[in-house]
């Protein structure tokens, strides 16, 4: 098992743990955090999610030695809709590893269904972030990095296109020139420069990492769970919507979260002078 899944409280730590293959998916490995992610969230006990590597390594994205020669070859086959079926050896199809990315309208083969994550899920990222490793990460909320890490798009170096998101989201969450600085030059690009582009929350020593990461999904469970998934979901569906939309759909979650119990909770806790007990409803 490469993926380890652990809860602690109410926060989940997701570890990739193949240093052998500098910590990079197969079809196996993009199949258990696909999995993962699922699990996490179905339980709504889990709060917070945290996604790291071993070593050090965060990831680099899928395995150029298994999984992209098989892309590559069946490439005509994925694109014709064979993507959802599952591969022959393997429980898992070439649909898993979007859903593992968190890719903004990936569909989950096993329900035909569109998945979507509005949990909170902060990037522990350990080591270096390179390539698909890199694109899965613009689709995480918060992220802590190590000093010594450093970042990479690889793909236009070797002649592929990022196809996990990145000329996407890459626009939405840099100004122009310092996503183009990602996406164009293809060049390392060093944690402290990454803090100054604002492609990462902390840079801290690579021992502090999951710690500092630890903090903050602590301090997210402080709020009620409800507002934090609404606050989530209406941001990422602003991104999708015109202005005038986008504040609708806003309200309409503004609403929803005042008629809760957790909204009253909320209340009656700051009257008493005492912390909120949340029952996320």
């Amino acid at each position: 098992m490469a993926i380890h899944y652990v809860k602690d409280g109410q926060v989940v730590t997701i570890t990739i743990d193949r240093p052998e293959a500098r910590n990079s998916l197969d079809l196996e490995h993009f199949g258990q955090l696909a999995d993962s992610w699922t699990r996490f969230r179905d339980d709504d006990d889990a709060w917070v999610a945290i996604l790291t590597g071993v070593g050090d390594v965060y990831c680099v994205g899928a395995d150029l030695k298994s999984f992209i020669p098989r892309v590559t070859e069946e490439a005509d086959k994925l694109r014709a809709g064979g993507s959802t079926q599952t591969v022959e050896g393997s429980r898992y199809t070439y649909a898993h590893s979007l859903v593992a990315v968190l890719r903004d309208g990936a569909v989950h083969p096993d329900t035909g269904e569109e998945f979507t994550l509005y949990k909170p899920v902060i990037a522990a990222i350990n080591g270096i972030c390179a390539a698909g490793g890199l694109e899965m990460m613009w689709n995480t909320d918060l992220r802590v990095c190590a000093d010594t890490a450093w970042f990479q798009l690889a793909e236009p170096r070797r002649g592929l296109f990022p196809g996990g998101g990145s000329t996407v989201q890459s626009v939405r969450q840099l100004t122009w020139c310092h996503a183009m600085e990602v996406v164009l030059l293809a060049d390392r690009i060093s944690a402290e420069r990454a803090y100054e582009m604002g492609l990462v929350n902390r840079v801290v020593p690579r021992d502090r990492v999951l710690a500092e990461a630890r903090q903050l999904a602590e301090t997210i469970c402080k709020n009620g769970p409800l507002a934090v998934r609404a606050c989530k979901r209406s941001a990422k569906e602003s991104t999708f919507l015109p202005l005038k939309e986008a504040l609708a759909n806003e309200m309409s979650y503004s609403a929803s979260v005042f008629m809760s119990e957790d909204a009253k909770e909320g209340i009656q806790a700051f009257k008493e002078k005492r912390a909120p007990v949340w029952r996320g409803r």
